[in-house]
């Protein structure tokens, strides 16, 4: 009877029975001859199988994917196999493969033929030519050199054409927003956890051992805190560039909910910026909100929000207000030049010039402390705390390199910024890339003063939203239509429930 009952699911099911006999078959044989691990893999390839199913059938699930692991992936006690990158890289590639796959069917890359694609194709130009840099006199490492152009340039235009590609519609860009701010909201929440219940082991491991000359402050009265972020200086700069974009999202939406959830996830983001004691994330606040000032072009938002940044800034700069806080003390002591921090950042960069006179080109892409010996020149140069992003490029690339990357930033900048303030008609369309334009400079600032901007998630999180202005003249008539329709729902709800109301008085 049970041997029937097999012939008939085998004549039903076809090859899958032995394809999966083979697989366990093949999986009893690698644990025997090769160990568990070898086994082990054996096991995971259907799902290995399954996951490449998935995503070819629901092509949107890879990119929501790799924006939630980018999120997480330097969450203390969250790790995956293999380098930090790598999911990132292989979800954005597995991303361009199936839009190749696609465009005979749909031409995905037209929308990236735009001036951001050129200045990121610039970049990578000089950053590939860096290869030839022999500065230290080592020669050629070709190893070191990919492993610093990728996460300098190549993980750029990776982002900037799956963004361009991906958010194709007004219903990805929404659940794309509504996403972000739901990540940022678990950070917000996350850091008052981390005040007032406690940190995870992982998270302690990190704060006694490694964090602790940094992240214990103040004769150890203080604690900065740093969500779900690698340091505080990386989580307090992304929160003060996410505030300035949700802020700016929440007072030009139309539809109610969501102004409600990006303006409390504005002010709940703001205190834990604050909770992480990083005092440049006040100035990424400021600039971001200045710069949707001008993009906005409205009377009616400048002055307000002139008014209260001006008053907000007087008070952190001019007064003792909020001084019996710890936190507040912390973001006031950013603008006392005589502060020993930043003392000891002027000292490093004036002893960092001496030795650039002589590298014009850098010291090379990819070179850190472990590739340049003790004995070379420059040894000191791949080992010095550079504290900026701006700082690191320039001692990898030199004057050369860091004038094309702010150059080529510019360029990006401006041309979203252009198209906000001239090509964009709907007021709400404006916000959207007005607040993604502001988060961008925000998050330049931060990269100014600590070394954020090519960390996770910023990098995908802030480069990705410059790509999407790019993409939002494409999408303006499908947005007025899409919007027009949500707020006739949201009108003939809000009369549905009056008649109910009146009903029930009668």
């Amino acid at each position: 009877m049970a041997n029937t009952a097999f012939k008939t699911y085998a004549n039903e099911h076809g090859g899958r029975v032995l394809l999966l006999l083979l697989l366990f078959l093949l999986a009893i044989y690698q644990f025997i001859h090769a160990g568990f691990s070898a086994f082990v893999i054996i096991c995971l390839l259907p799902i290995l199988i399954l996951s490449v199913y998935a995503v070819f059938r629901w092509r949107m699930l890879a990119f929501w994917l790799l924006i939630v692991i980018n999120y997480f992936i330097q969450m203390k006690g969250f790790s995956l196999p293999g380098p930090m990158s790598l999911p990132n890289e292989l979800l954005q590639l597995l991303l361009l493969g199936i839009a190749i796959i696609d465009t005979r069917k749909t031409p995905h890359f037209e929308r990236a033929g735009n001036l951001m694609l050129f200045a990121l194709l610039i970049w990578c130009s000089f950053c590939i030519l860096e290869i030839f840099n022999n500065t230290c006199g080592l020669g050629m490492n070709v190893g070191a050199w990919y492993t610093g152009a990728r996460l300098l340039a190549f993980q750029l235009l990776y982002i900037f054409l799956v963004f361009s590609i991906y958010i194709s519609s007004p219903e990805i860009l929404i659940k794309y927003l509504i996403l972000w701010a739901i990540l940022s909201l678990f950070s917000a929440i996350w850091t008052w956890k981390q005040v007032h219940i406690g940190l995870t082991p992982a998270e302690s491991s990190f704060l006694y051992g490694r964090g602790r000359t940094t992240h214990i402050i103040q004769g150890g009265t203080l604690i900065r805190y740093f969500s779900t972020f690698s340091d505080a200086a990386n989580y307090g700069c992304n929160a003060a560039a996410a505030a300035v974009a949700f802020i700016i999202f929440g007072i030009t939406t139309k539809f109610k909910k969501h102004k409600w959830l990006f303006l409390i996830t504005a002010v709940l983001v703001i205190k834990s910026m604050f909770d992480s004691g990083t005092r440049t994330a006040i100035f990424c606040l400021f600039a971001g909100i200045a710069v949707f000032i001008v993009l906005s072009k409205s009377v009616k938002i400048a002055v307000p929000a002139a008014i209260v940044g001006g008053l907000f800034l007087f008070v952190l700069a001019f007064t003792k207000i909020g001084n019996g806080n710890q936190q507040i003390r912390r973001m006031r002591s950013a603008f006392d030049k005589s502060d020993a921090s930043s003392v000891a950042r002027d000292i490093n960069q004036e002893t960092m010039k001496k030795y650039m006179k002589d590298a014009p080109w850098g010291i090379g892409i990819g070179m850190m402390s472990d590739n340049v010996p003790a004995n070379n020149k420059y040894n000191l140069m791949a080992r010095i705390p550079t504290d900026s992003e701006y700082v690191f490029i320039w001692l990898r690339t030199g004057r050369i390199g860091i004038t094309i990357f702010l150059l080529t930033t510019i360029m990006m900048l401006g041309g979203a910024c252009f198209i906000v303030m001239f090509k964009l008609k709907s007021r709400s369309l404006i916000g959207i890339g007005g607040g993604l334009c502001s988060a961008f400079v925000a998050i330049q600032f931060g990269g100014y003063a600590n070394q954020v901007l090519m960390q996770f998630p910023n990098c995908l999180i802030f480069y990705g939203g410059l790509s999407m202005v790019y993409v939002l003249p494409r999408i303006e008539k499908e947005w007025i239509e899409y919007e027009n329709k949500i707020l006739a729902e949201q009108e003939e709800k809000k009369r549905l429930k009056l008649e109910k109301k009146l009903a029930s008085r009668v």
